[in-house]
């Protein structure tokens, strides 16, 4: 199983490079990821991208629920989003549900209004060129993964978005409670 790495690390704020070649060695990162993946407890990963396991290469993972196949994303190219329709309502509907978090920023959580749709050009890894169109929850965990290709971190959308960040921590019941950090 790979390590995580967390920020303050720089690789997570470095742009990725593309792979060249899809050889060995990649496949086996991606084996190893796979397993990561998996094994990510509390909170249970969705998705992870190469520079959180300290390769910056343009490669992610994404599994929109424990059931779910492991999708292999490399190379991807955003081709078309759906824009996000604002809706003042939505300030108040945030709630712990709704909160997106990042294995690289453990217990920071915030709320990000992503695009509910977009179309991504990819290989997978067996070089299989692939253009598709992603929507609701896994259109949202391609978005995080591949901001981390960009050397972006959810805050500064959470930030840019003027929307509020929070940290968790474990009650004496082992519940999650989420307090919101003052910035």
């Amino acid at each position: 199983m790979l390590k995580i790495v967390t920020a303050p690390n720089s690789i997570l704020s470095q742009k990725a490079r593309e792979i060249k070649n899809i050889d060995k060695k990649i496949l086996k990162l991606i084996e190893e990821m796979r397993i990561t993946l998996n094994n990510t407890r509390d909170p249970e990963g969705v998705g992870l991208a190469a520079p959180q396991v300290g390769e910056n290469l343009q490669l992610f993972i994404a599994k929109p629920s424990r059931k779910s196949p492991i999708l292999t994303f490399i190379n991807p190219k955003i081709i078309s989003i759906d824009k996000i329709i604002p809706d003042a309502s939505d300030e108040q509907k945030i709630n712990h549900q709704k909160l997106e978090g990042c294995l690289s920023l453990p217990n920071i959580w915030g709320g990000v209004s992503r695009n509910p749709s977009i179309t991504l050009s990819y290989l997978d890894e067996n070089g299989k060129e692939h253009k598709r169109k992603f929507t609701g929850f896994l259109a949202t965990i391609i978005q995080h993964e591949y901001d981390h290709l960009d050397g972006i971190l959810f805050p500064k959308h959470v930030l840019a978005q003027r929307k509020k960040l929070f940290k968790s921590h474990k009650n004496k019941k082992n519940e999650d409670v989420f307090e919101e950090i003052e910035i």
